[in-house]
């Protein structure tokens, strides 16, 4: 373990930094009681970090309400919030076959249950969607647009000003999918028109699993679909519909907010386009080599700009599955094979006939001698005779 080559960070960066461990650990020890319930010192100096850290997440996104930034389990749960509580009979929305399923699986369930049509814009041969095409599928009825920013599969970056500008003019709501860029790419959901914004706080933030959430804008009309313990108004029988009791109800992952904190104010220290330039170019080391390599299959890998340090391969003769189990026992290499939760893309790329591919995501922490490794790895199991 201690000498695994770490390239699986799409999933969740690892490790974390040392920050982050140590004050998840310190904070747990001294403020580990329920906030906003009590009156007592500890009680509200914990429901203190955990509005310092929703003023420093609204802050980050450029919104101006740190209320209206709610904590979630992750970015799943707060997009079947938000689109759950948008959505109305008779809806349609656009999303793109970029999605993943935490965006695909609340729109299918919402289709079969007779609420909602879908339309799924396809994205061209270098992997990004044309803000054109959705507006031409933008109609009469469309509610939402829902757009992954990053895709975890091909690490294309998607224009969201472009897009966020078209939803504006069309009256349209725009929810943006952060989960692969919010901590490594600036965003802003007033320049780029986002109603929504949902983030995980265990990728590119460097906090821990278990902790997410969203942005929400005051013109988006979010109606709840939970409904338990604030600590504020118990004689209430209905739940609150301010923010932020209005998406979020029971005791809070305290020590996950706390790890969030950290992570941020860890990636604000190092400075975002410090680490996103480190990544790119161990990337683009990485690209360059994989597009080198006889037997090896690169997808999207000609783009140099609006791109995460996130690489699909395949190697010819070779199941994903068994090129990663041989990175993995082999070279400790850690990659993702198969179809990464995002199963349109790969219909759109042809690999979801060959289940799929392996993926190389890079993190903060990796550095110039993985990529060596993994170049040379690639390299060995692409000349093993089939």
């Amino acid at each position: 373990m201690n000498n695994l080559i770490y390239l699986d960070n799409s999933a969740t960066s690892f490790p974390k930094p040392e920050e982050v461990y140590k004050y998840m650990d310190e904070f747990y020890r001294k403020h580990g009681v329920n906030p906003g319930r009590s009156g007592f010192d500890a009680a509200i100096e914990t429901e203190e970090i955990i509005h310092t850290t929703r003023k420093m997440l609204t802050e980050l996104f450029n919104g101006d309400d740190p209320n209206r930034l709610t904590f979630s389990y992750n970015a799943s749960d707060s997009l079947n919030m938000i689109l759950q509580g948008i959505a109305q009979k008779g809806d349609h929305v656009v999303t793109t076959m970029l999605e993943h399923n935490s965006v695909l699986r609340p729109l299918y369930h919402l289709q079969e249950s007779g609420i909602i049509e879908t339309t799924h814009v396809s994205f061209d041969e270098n992997g990004f969607v044309h803000p054109d095409d959705i507006k031409k599928a933008i109609k009469k009825n469309t509610k939402m647009v829902v757009l992954n920013h990053s895709s975890n599969v091909i690490g294309t970056v998607q224009p969201l000003k472009e897009v966020g500008a078209i939803c504006k003019q069309m009256g349209v709501y725009f929810i943006v999918d952060a989960s692969q860029s919010a901590g490594a790419i600036p965003i802003d959901v007033v320049d780029m028109s986002i109603d929504a914004l949902v983030f995980t706080g265990h990728k590119c933030l460097m906090g821990p699993t278990g902790i997410g959430g969203s942005y929400v804008t005051k013109d988006l009309p979010v109606k709840g679909t939970r409904f338990g313990g604030t600590g504020v108004r118990s004689a209430q029988k209905t739940h609150l519909t301010q923010y932020p009791y209005r998406l979020e109800c029971g005791t809070l992952n305290i020590v996950g907010v706390a790890g969030l904190n950290a992570g941020v104010k860890w990636v604000q220290k190092q400075g975002m386009k410090n680490l996103h330039d480190q990544e790119y170019k161990l990337y683009n080391k990485l690209r360059n080599a994989m597009n080198d390599l006889e037997n090896v299959t690169v997808y999207c890998g000609n783009n140099t700009k609006n791109q995460s340090p996130v690489l699909s391969i395949n190697i010819k003769g070779f199941e994903s599955g068994d090129v990663g189990t041989l990175l993995d026992v082999d070279y400790n290499i850690a990659s993702r094979t198969g179809l990464q939760c995002a199963p349109l893309v790969h219909v759109k790329l042809g690999t979801d006939k060959i289940h799929g591919t392996v993926r190389f995501s890079l993190g903060p922490l990796n550095i110039e001698e993985h990529i060596d490794k993994a170049i040379e790895a690639v390299k060995d199991i692409a000349s093993i005779p089939r």
